[in-house]
C-alpha cells in the first residue's frame, strides 16, 4: 500500500494505484531529506572559497565564514537572494504583460484587444494619464509605456507605490524602503549580497524588503491589472476542481504555469466550430480545456474553466491516463513531467523561451502569431486523442468551485454599481461579525501532507468568524476540498460569518486568483483604510497573511511585501532562518515595531491558528473595537438581505 502524502482524496486514490516503477514529488520527497543546515539558512555559497557551514562552535566561539561573515550576515543574505529569485519571478511576469499591452496598443498582437475599457481608465487615472476623448489605444500606449518604465527607473518611486495608504508610505520612507524601480532594486539585492558587501543583517533586510515592495505594489500589481484589461476583471463565475474534472470521451488539454497570454487565446480557440469538428472526426465529442496551478486560476476567474489542482497534483493528473497534451509556460512546472509523460500517451509541450525543458515538445509563443500557434497546439492534442490507451486509474468525482472575486467586484457586491463600498466590510469588522480576515495562500508540498495544512486552517478560520481570502496552490486546494461554494457558509461557518455571506450571498472563502493577484488583497486592504473606521494604514488592521506549505521563492517576496505593508504573516515549516537569533528577531520584532506587520515561521498547524487568531485579537484590541464573542454583535449596524429590507418598508 502506497503511503499517501496528500489530502486531496482524488490525488490519493491514484497514487495507491500507480506502477511502482513511476517516482512522484512525494516519493522523491521521502527519499530526499533537506539538508539540515541550509535548510536553517547556515550555508553560505556565494563565492568560491566556500561553501561555509556555519555550525556548531570554533574553541567556545561562533563559528565564522572564511571571509569572516557570521552566521547572521549569511542567513539575511540568503533572505535577500531568495526576496530578489521570487521578485525577478513575478517582476518578469508583469513585463511580459506591459509588453502585450503596448503590443495590442500599437496593432503587433492583432489576435488579442482591450476587453475592460473601465479598468483601463481606472489604471490611467492613478497614473496621471489624460483619457477624455482618447481612443482606447492611445491610452493603453500611455499605460504601458508607464509602467514598463518602473522597471528600469534609476531615480524616484514604483508608480503604484501611490495607492499605498499615506501613513503606510511615510513608514517605507522612514526607513528607505520606497522602491525606486524594480529592476533596479533586484540588482542592487544581489549587488549587496556578494562577497564582501553588506554585512549588516538589519541593512539587508531593510532592502530586502524595498525588493519585495517592487514586487508587490509594482510587478504583480502591474500584472493584475493589466491582465484585467486586456482579458476582462473577473466577477463570479461557477466552475468545477478535482482531478475528476477529464472526461473519457473528449480530448484532454490542459494549461499549466502563470502567464494567462497563450492561456486565453486556447480559450478562444477551442470554441471555434472548426475545430471541434476537426475533433470530432478523430472519434472525440469534443474538446475538455483544462487548468493546473495559476493559469488554472486565471482562466477559471473569467471563463469557468475547471480546475485539476495545484503544485502536487501536476504529476498525478498525468498518471489518470486520459491526459492528451499538457502545455506549459512558466513558473512551478516541474522537470520530471517531461519523463512522467513518457509512461503515457500525453504530449508534454513548453512554449516559453525562458523556461524549456529536455525530452518536452517545444512550440515558443509568439504573440503576433498568437491563434495560430494557439491552433497547433491544440491540433496536436486532438491528433494525439487516437493513440490514448485505457492506462492510467480514472477518477469522475469533481467539486463545484465560485471563484471571480476581484477587487471590483468585492466593492460591487456590497453596494451595488453606484454605491459600492468596502464600509459593509469594515462595519461587519467593528461589530464583531466578523473577526478579521486572513489570506490563506501559497503553493502545497510533498513534505507535509499536501493541501492538508490549507484545509484545516480554511475550516478552522471560517468557524472562528474569519473572512478568508485565497489564491494560488490555497485557492486549488479550497476549491478541490469542495469549500469554495456559498453553502460552505451555513455548513462551516461561525455565526457571524454566516450571517454576513446569506446577507450578500458569497462563499466564507473568497477566490481572488492567481499567485500575483495577491496584490488584489493588498488593494483591498488599501480600500477598507481609505474606508475609515478600523486603521488609517494596513498595518494594525485585524488582518493576517498565512502560507501554511509555501515551497517558493515567490512565497518569500510575496509574505515580505505583506509583512512590510503592515500584515503579520505566518509561514508553515520549519525555519530557513533558524540558524540566526537576531535575523529571526528582525523579522518577528523589528519589523512589527516598524511596519506593523512581520514574518513568523510555525510548523504546527494548530500553533498557527492560535497564532493568527491572537494576532487579530491583539489588532482588535488595539483600535478599541469590541470584543469579539461568538454569535454576539453590536447592534449599531445591520446587514440586512433583501427580505429584511422590504419587511422594514
Amino acid at each position: 500500500m502506497y503511503e499517501s502524502k496528500s489530502a486531496d482524496n482524488a490525488a490519493s486514490q491514484i497514487l495507491e494505484q500507480k506502477p511502482a516503477d513511476i517516482d512522484t514529488c512525494f516519493e522523491r520527497a521521502l527519499k530526499m531529506k533537506p539538508c539540515p543546515i541550509g535548510a536553517m539558512g547556515a550555508c553560505c555559497r556565494i563565492c568560491h572559497m566556500g561553501p561555509c557551514r556555519l555550525v556548531g562552535k570554533d574553541n567556545g566561539r561562533e563559528v565564522k565564514g572564511i571571509c569572516g561573515a557570521d552566521v547572521d550576515t549569511v542567513v539575511a543574505r540568503n533572505v535577500v537572494r531568495m526576496i530578489a529569485g521570487g521578485s525577478s519571478c513575478h517582476g518578469d511576469h508583469g513585463r511580459d504583460m506591459a509588453l502585450t499591452l503596448l503590443a495590442v496598443a500599437n496593432g503587433k498582437a492583432r489576435d488579442y484587444r482591450i476587453k475592460d475599457i473601465r479598468k483601463l481608465n481606472k489604471i490611467a487615472s492613478i497614473l496621471d494619464i489624460e483619457t477624455g476623448g482618447r481612443a482606447a489605444d492611445d491610452i493603453a500606449r500611455d499605460v504601458a509605456t508607464a509602467l514598463l518604465n518602473d522597471f528600469g527607473r534609476q531615480i524616484g518611486e514604483v508608480n503604484f507605490v501611490r495607492r499605498a495608504p499615506a501613513k503606510t508610505r511615510k513608514r517605507w520612507e522612514k526607513w528607505g524602503i520606497v522602491p525606486r524601480g524594480i529592476d533596479r532594486e533586484i540588482v542592487e539585492a544581489m549587488d549587496r549580497t556578494t562577497m564582501g558587501m553588506d554585512a549588516d543583517p538589519d541593512s539587508l533586510l531593510l532592502h530586502g524588503l524595498r525588493v519585495a515592495v517592487a514586487n508587490g505594489w509594482g510587478g504583480s500589481m502591474m500584472s493584475t491589472e493589466i491582465t484585467d484589461i486586456l482579458f476582462g476583471t473577473p466577477t463570479p463565475v461557477k466552475a468545477a476542481a478535482s482531478l475528476g474534472i477529464f472526461k473519457e470521451d473528449e480530448v484532454n488539454l490542459v494549461i499549466h504555469g502563470h502567464e494567462p497570454t497563450l492561456a486565453e487565446m486556447i480559450v478562444e480557440v477551442v470554441a471555434d466550430p472548426a475545430i471541434v469538428i476537426y475533433a470530432n472526426s478523430k472519434g472525440a465529442k469534443g474538446i475538455n480545456l483544462c487548468g493546473m496551478c495559476c493559469t488554472a486560476n486565471e482562466v477559471m476567474m473569467r471563463h469557468g474553466i475547471a480546475s485539476a489542482g495545484g503544485l502536487t497534483n501536476q504529476e498525478i493528473s498525468l498518471m489518470t491516463g486520459l491526459v492528451e497534451a499538457m502545455v506549459v509556460d512558466v513558473q512551478c512546472i516541474m522537470p520530471a513531467l517531461s519523463e512522467l509523460s513518457k509512461n503515457f500517451h500525453t504530449k508534454f509541450i513548453t512554449t516559453s523561451r525562458k523556461a524549456r525543458i529536455l525530452g518536452a515538445v517545444h512550440i515558443e509563443f509568439e504573440e503576433d502569431r498568437a491563434r495560430e500557434i494557439a491552433t497547433e497546439i491544440i491540433k496536436l492534442a486532438i491528433d494525439n486523442f487516437t493513440r490514448r490507451t485505457r492506462g492510467g486509474s480514472h477518477i469522475t468525482e469533481s467539486r463545484p468551485v465560485i471563484a471571480g472575486f476581484s477587487h471590483e467586484y468585492i466593492e460591487f457586491m456590497q453596494g451595488g454599481r453606484y454605491n459600492g463600498s468596502f464600509r459593509p466590510l469594515n462595519d461587519a469588522i467593528i461589530s464583531g461579525r466578523i473577526r478579521g480576515v486572513v489570506g490563506l495562500v501559497g503553493c502545497d508540498n510533498p513534505r507535509v501532507l499536501a493541501t492538508g495544512i490549507h484545509k484545516f486552517l480554511a475550516l478552522e478560520l471560517i468557524r472562528n468568524d474569519i473572512l478568508v481570502l485565497t489564491t494560488g496552490c490555497g485557492a486549488a486546494a479550497c476549491g478541490n476540498a469542495g469549500y469554495l461554494i456559498p453553502e460552505a457558509a451555513l455548513e462551516h461557518a461561525g455565526p457571524g460569518l454566516r450571517e454576513v455571506c446569506e446577507a450578500i450571498g458569497n462563499p466564507p472563502i473568497l477566490h481572488l486568483g492567481s499567485c500575483v493577484d495577491n496584490t488584489r488583497i493588498l488593494t483591498i486592504a488599501a480600500a477598507m483604510a481609505a474606508e475609515g473606521g478600523l486603521s488609517e494604514e494596513i498595518g494594525g488592521m485585524p488582518a493576517v497573511g498565512i502560507a501554511p506549505e509555501w515551497m517558493s521563492e515567490k512565497a518569500m517576496a510575496i509574505g515580505s511585501y505583506f509583512a512590510a505593508s503592515g500584515v503579520p504573516v505566518i509561514f508553515g515549516g520549519e525555519s530557513p532562518v533558524a540558524a540566526s537569533k537576531e535575523v529571526t528577531r528582525i523579522m518577528t520584532e523589528v519589523w512589527y515595531q516598524r511596519f506593523r506587520g512581520a514574518l513568523r515561521f510555525e510548523s504546527d498547524p494548530e500553533s498557527i491558528l492560535s497564532l493568527a487568531i491572537d494576532y487579530i485579537d491583539r489588532a482588535r484590541e488595539a483600535l478599541k473595537l469590541r470584543k469579539y464573542e461568538p454569535g454576539t454583535f453590536s447592534g449599531e449596524r445591520v446587514l440586512m438581505d433583501m427580505a429584511a429590507r422590504r419587511a422594514s418598508k
